[in-house]
Protein backbone atom coordinates (compact mmCIF):
# COMPACT_ATOMS: atom_id res chain seq x y z
CA UNK A 1 0.00 0.00 0.00
CA UNK A 2 1.07 3.35 -0.73
CA UNK A 3 2.38 6.14 1.96
CA UNK A 4 1.06 9.35 2.09
CA UNK A 5 3.39 11.57 2.69
CA UNK A 6 2.53 15.95 2.91
CA UNK A 7 5.88 17.18 1.53
CA UNK A 8 8.93 16.09 -0.22
CA UNK A 9 11.03 16.24 2.74
CA UNK A 10 10.13 13.81 4.39
CA UNK A 11 11.29 11.23 2.44
CA UNK A 12 13.95 13.04 0.08
CA UNK A 13 17.17 12.08 2.43
CA UNK A 14 16.83 8.46 1.40
CA UNK A 15 17.57 9.73 -2.31
CA UNK A 16 20.68 11.04 -4.11
CA UNK A 17 18.37 12.07 -7.41
CA UNK A 18 14.81 12.47 -8.68
CA UNK A 19 13.65 11.73 -11.86
CA UNK A 20 10.87 14.23 -12.68
CA UNK A 21 7.98 14.51 -14.67
CA UNK A 22 7.10 18.90 -15.29
CA UNK A 23 3.31 18.95 -17.10
CA UNK A 24 1.53 17.96 -13.98
CA UNK A 25 3.92 17.74 -11.12
CA UNK A 26 6.15 21.38 -12.36
CA UNK A 27 4.01 23.29 -14.07
CA UNK A 28 0.58 23.38 -15.49
CA UNK A 29 1.10 23.81 -18.76
CA UNK A 30 0.45 27.74 -18.61
CA UNK A 31 2.79 28.49 -15.31
CA UNK A 32 5.40 27.28 -12.81
CA UNK A 33 3.70 25.36 -9.62
CA UNK A 34 5.61 27.52 -6.77
CA UNK A 35 5.03 24.87 -4.02
CA UNK A 36 7.02 22.21 -6.72
CA UNK A 37 9.42 24.56 -7.13
CA UNK A 38 10.61 25.24 -3.83
CA UNK A 39 10.69 21.74 -3.13
CA UNK A 40 13.01 20.94 -6.26
CA UNK A 41 15.23 23.80 -5.29
CA UNK A 42 15.73 23.12 -1.26
CA UNK A 43 16.36 19.37 -2.57
CA UNK A 44 19.43 20.33 -5.10
CA UNK A 45 20.58 23.11 -2.03
CA UNK A 46 20.59 19.56 0.18
CA UNK A 47 22.80 18.42 -2.53
CA UNK A 48 20.52 16.14 -4.80
CA UNK A 49 20.15 15.87 -8.16
CA UNK A 50 17.33 16.68 -10.39
CA UNK A 51 16.54 14.95 -13.95
CA UNK A 52 13.81 16.54 -15.44
CA UNK A 53 12.61 13.41 -17.27
CA UNK A 54 9.42 14.23 -19.49
CA UNK A 55 6.91 12.93 -22.67
CA UNK A 56 7.59 16.03 -24.39
CA UNK A 57 8.48 15.46 -28.20
CA UNK A 58 10.49 18.45 -28.26
CA UNK A 59 14.73 18.48 -28.01
CA UNK A 60 15.57 19.18 -24.56
CA UNK A 61 16.70 22.48 -25.74
CA UNK A 62 13.02 23.46 -26.73
CA UNK A 63 11.74 21.95 -23.54
CA UNK A 64 14.40 24.21 -21.65
CA UNK A 65 12.88 27.19 -23.34
CA UNK A 66 9.81 26.21 -22.68
CA UNK A 67 10.55 26.56 -18.87
CA UNK A 68 11.45 29.89 -18.86
CA UNK A 69 8.69 30.55 -20.40
CA UNK A 70 6.50 29.00 -17.65
CA UNK A 71 8.89 30.69 -14.86
CA UNK A 72 10.80 27.47 -13.89
CA UNK A 73 13.61 28.59 -12.98
CA UNK A 74 17.38 27.10 -13.57
CA UNK A 75 18.05 26.50 -9.68
CA UNK A 76 15.29 23.98 -10.09
CA UNK A 77 16.49 21.44 -12.03
CA UNK A 78 19.97 19.61 -13.12
CA UNK A 79 19.13 18.36 -16.62
CA UNK A 80 17.01 17.27 -18.82
CA UNK A 81 15.81 14.02 -20.70
CA UNK A 82 13.09 13.64 -22.98
CA UNK A 83 11.10 11.92 -25.14
CA UNK A 84 11.70 13.54 -27.98
CA UNK A 85 15.20 13.67 -27.85
CA UNK A 86 15.21 9.45 -27.21
CA UNK A 87 12.41 9.08 -30.14
CA UNK A 88 14.64 11.53 -32.54
CA UNK A 89 17.86 9.14 -32.13
CA UNK A 90 15.59 6.41 -33.04
CA UNK A 91 14.19 8.09 -36.46
CA UNK A 92 17.69 9.06 -37.29
CA UNK A 93 18.94 5.40 -37.25
CA UNK A 94 16.28 4.43 -39.71
CA UNK A 95 13.44 2.72 -37.30
CA UNK A 96 10.69 3.82 -39.80
CA UNK A 97 12.61 4.73 -42.84
CA UNK A 98 14.03 7.68 -44.61
CA UNK A 99 10.95 8.90 -45.54
CA UNK A 100 8.36 9.54 -42.69
CA UNK A 101 4.98 11.27 -42.69
CA UNK A 102 5.02 13.68 -39.65
CA UNK A 103 1.59 13.64 -38.05
CA UNK A 104 1.82 16.77 -35.43
CA UNK A 105 1.37 20.53 -35.27
CA UNK A 106 3.84 23.40 -36.88
CA UNK A 107 5.19 23.57 -33.77
CA UNK A 108 6.58 20.42 -33.22
CA UNK A 109 9.23 20.77 -36.45
CA UNK A 110 12.10 21.20 -34.22
CA UNK A 111 12.04 17.61 -33.75
CA UNK A 112 13.52 17.32 -37.51
CA UNK A 113 16.41 19.36 -37.09
CA UNK A 114 19.74 17.29 -37.11
CA UNK A 115 21.53 15.80 -34.36
CA UNK A 116 24.77 14.63 -33.34
CA UNK A 117 24.67 11.85 -31.06
CA UNK A 118 23.75 9.35 -33.99
CA UNK A 119 26.73 8.20 -35.66
CA UNK A 120 25.89 8.46 -39.78
CA UNK A 121 22.29 9.50 -39.02
CA UNK A 122 19.81 9.09 -42.25
CA UNK A 123 18.77 12.13 -44.30
CA UNK A 124 14.89 12.31 -43.05
CA UNK A 125 12.78 13.44 -45.69
CA UNK A 126 8.75 14.62 -44.52
CA UNK A 127 6.86 13.32 -47.41
CA UNK A 128 2.61 12.96 -47.75
CA UNK A 129 1.34 9.85 -46.61
CA UNK A 130 1.01 8.00 -49.76
CA UNK A 131 4.61 8.47 -50.23
CA UNK A 132 6.16 7.26 -46.85
CA UNK A 133 7.95 4.61 -45.65
CA UNK A 134 6.90 5.35 -41.87
CA UNK A 135 5.45 7.59 -39.65
CA UNK A 136 6.48 9.93 -36.69
CA UNK A 137 3.85 11.45 -34.17
CA UNK A 138 4.94 14.30 -31.93
CA UNK A 139 1.04 15.18 -31.05
CA UNK A 140 -2.15 15.33 -32.80
CA UNK A 141 -3.05 17.70 -35.48
CA UNK A 142 -5.72 19.29 -33.40
CA UNK A 143 -5.06 18.21 -29.52
CA UNK A 144 -8.53 19.00 -28.94
CA UNK A 145 -10.29 16.56 -31.65
CA UNK A 146 -11.16 12.90 -31.34
CA UNK A 147 -8.59 10.22 -32.11
CA UNK A 148 -10.84 8.96 -34.12
CA UNK A 149 -10.81 11.24 -36.81
CA UNK A 150 -7.13 9.73 -38.07
CA UNK A 151 -8.92 6.37 -38.21
CA UNK A 152 -9.08 6.58 -42.41
CA UNK A 153 -5.36 7.70 -42.51
CA UNK A 154 -4.50 4.85 -40.30
CA UNK A 155 -6.52 2.74 -42.14
CA UNK A 156 -4.26 3.21 -45.09
CA UNK A 157 -1.27 3.46 -43.56
CA UNK A 158 -2.15 0.06 -42.35
CA UNK A 159 -3.00 -1.25 -45.38
CA UNK A 160 0.65 -0.15 -46.45
CA UNK A 161 2.50 -1.30 -43.76
CA UNK A 162 3.60 1.64 -42.17
CA UNK A 163 5.23 1.94 -38.34
CA UNK A 164 4.18 4.56 -36.20
CA UNK A 165 6.99 6.00 -33.95
CA UNK A 166 5.69 7.74 -31.01
CA UNK A 167 7.22 10.70 -29.83
CA UNK A 168 5.04 11.40 -26.75
CA UNK A 169 3.42 8.51 -24.74
CA UNK A 170 1.02 10.42 -22.63
CA UNK A 171 -2.45 9.96 -23.68
CA UNK A 172 -4.11 13.22 -22.30
CA UNK A 173 -2.42 16.79 -20.64
CA UNK A 174 -4.17 19.50 -18.62
CA UNK A 175 -3.28 22.70 -20.05
CA UNK A 176 -4.60 24.84 -17.43
CA UNK A 177 -8.24 23.83 -17.00
CA UNK A 178 -8.03 22.55 -20.49
CA UNK A 179 -7.45 19.08 -21.30
CA UNK A 180 -6.02 17.80 -24.52
CA UNK A 181 -5.04 14.78 -26.79
CA UNK A 182 -1.23 13.61 -27.13
CA UNK A 183 0.36 11.50 -29.47
CA UNK A 184 0.21 8.40 -27.10
CA UNK A 185 -3.66 8.39 -27.70
CA UNK A 186 -2.92 8.64 -31.64
CA UNK A 187 -0.39 5.71 -31.39
CA UNK A 188 -2.76 3.91 -28.72
CA UNK A 189 -5.60 3.89 -31.86
CA UNK A 190 -3.26 2.67 -34.30
CA UNK A 191 -1.84 -0.25 -32.41
CA UNK A 192 -5.57 -1.34 -31.76
CA UNK A 193 -6.31 -0.57 -35.32
CA UNK A 194 -3.68 -3.62 -35.96
CA UNK A 195 -1.02 -0.76 -36.87
CA UNK A 196 2.45 -1.40 -35.14
CA UNK A 197 3.52 1.64 -32.66
CA UNK A 198 7.22 2.32 -31.21
CA UNK A 199 7.39 4.36 -28.20
CA UNK A 200 10.30 6.20 -26.63
CA UNK A 201 8.95 7.95 -23.46
CA UNK A 202 7.73 6.64 -19.81
CA UNK A 203 7.11 4.08 -19.33
CA UNK A 204 9.21 2.47 -21.91
CA UNK A 205 12.77 1.73 -21.35
CA UNK A 206 14.85 4.07 -23.70
CA UNK A 207 13.79 7.36 -21.76
CA UNK A 208 14.78 5.96 -18.78
CA UNK A 209 18.53 5.04 -20.27
CA UNK A 210 18.79 8.36 -21.32
CA UNK A 211 17.57 9.66 -18.26
CA UNK A 212 20.60 7.24 -16.28
CA UNK A 213 23.41 9.22 -19.33
CA UNK A 214 22.30 12.50 -18.37
CA UNK A 215 22.75 11.42 -15.15
CA UNK A 216 26.10 10.58 -15.29
CA UNK A 217 27.14 13.42 -17.61
CA UNK A 218 26.59 15.00 -13.97
CA UNK A 219 29.43 12.67 -12.65
CA UNK A 220 26.81 11.88 -10.29
CA UNK A 221 26.26 7.58 -10.41
CA UNK A 222 23.37 7.15 -8.87
CA UNK A 223 22.21 3.33 -7.68
CA UNK A 224 18.52 2.54 -8.88
CA UNK A 225 17.64 2.47 -5.40
CA UNK A 226 18.61 5.75 -4.75
CA UNK A 227 16.46 7.26 -7.39
CA UNK A 228 13.23 8.25 -7.14
CA UNK A 229 10.64 8.85 -9.98
CA UNK A 230 8.18 12.07 -9.47
CA UNK A 231 4.86 12.26 -11.54
CA UNK A 232 1.09 12.46 -12.11
CA UNK A 233 0.82 9.69 -14.67
CA UNK A 234 -0.18 6.28 -13.40
CA UNK A 235 0.67 4.79 -16.39
CA UNK A 236 3.33 6.36 -17.73
CA UNK A 237 5.38 7.74 -14.71
CA UNK A 238 3.88 5.11 -12.04
CA UNK A 239 4.30 2.14 -14.70
CA UNK A 240 7.36 3.19 -15.79
CA UNK A 241 9.12 3.72 -12.26
CA UNK A 242 7.81 0.08 -11.60
CA UNK A 243 9.14 -1.38 -14.70
CA UNK A 244 12.77 -0.05 -14.11
CA UNK A 245 12.16 -1.12 -10.05
CA UNK A 246 12.49 2.29 -8.74
CA UNK A 247 10.97 4.00 -6.07
CA UNK A 248 7.90 6.31 -7.01
CA UNK A 249 5.84 9.44 -5.54
CA UNK A 250 2.61 9.33 -7.21
CA UNK A 251 1.04 13.59 -7.47
CA UNK A 252 -2.21 12.57 -7.16
CA UNK A 253 -3.61 15.90 -8.06
CA UNK A 254 -2.89 16.20 -11.68
CA UNK A 255 -4.37 13.77 -14.00
CA UNK A 256 -6.43 11.60 -11.57
CA UNK A 257 -7.22 14.68 -8.72
CA UNK A 258 -11.21 13.89 -9.54
CA UNK A 259 -10.68 10.29 -8.93
CA UNK A 260 -8.77 9.97 -5.64
CA UNK A 261 -10.69 13.14 -4.62
CA UNK A 262 -7.49 15.48 -4.23
CA UNK A 263 -7.63 18.85 -3.17
CA UNK A 264 -4.59 19.65 -1.20
CA UNK A 265 -4.19 15.80 -0.51
CA UNK A 266 -6.14 12.55 -1.63
CA UNK A 267 -8.98 11.00 0.03
CA UNK A 268 -7.60 8.04 1.26
CA UNK A 269 -10.55 5.49 0.55
CA UNK A 270 -10.69 6.89 -3.16
CA UNK A 271 -6.73 6.90 -3.26
CA UNK A 272 -6.98 2.86 -2.45
CA UNK A 273 -10.24 2.47 -5.06
CA UNK A 274 -8.37 3.80 -7.87
CA UNK A 275 -4.71 2.09 -7.21
CA UNK A 276 -6.52 -1.19 -7.05
CA UNK A 277 -8.69 -0.34 -10.09
CA UNK A 278 -5.00 0.58 -12.25
CA UNK A 279 -3.31 -2.52 -10.15
CA UNK A 280 -0.73 0.36 -9.09
CA UNK A 281 1.83 0.37 -6.48
CA UNK A 282 3.16 3.95 -6.01
CA UNK A 283 5.78 3.75 -3.05
CA UNK A 284 4.53 7.24 -1.72
CA UNK A 285 2.16 9.57 -2.95
CA UNK A 286 0.88 13.32 -2.19
CA UNK A 287 -1.53 15.61 -3.41
CA UNK A 288 0.69 17.97 -4.83
CA UNK A 289 4.64 18.34 -5.14
CA UNK A 290 5.84 20.50 -2.32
Amino acid sequence: MTRIISALAEISAQYDALFVDLWGCVHNGVQALPGAVSALQKYRASGGKVVLVTNSPRPRAGVRKQLVHFGVPDDAWDTIATSGDSARSAMYRGVVGKKVWHIGPPTDLKFFEPINVVDNPLVIERVALEDAEGMVCTGPFDSLAEPAVMRPQFLMAKQMGLKLLCANPDIVVDRGEVREWCAGALAALYTEMGGESLYFGKPYPPIYDLARRRLAELGARVPDDRILAIGDGILTDIAGAMGEDIDSLFISGGLAAEETKTSEQPDPDALASYLSKEKSSPTFTIGHLR
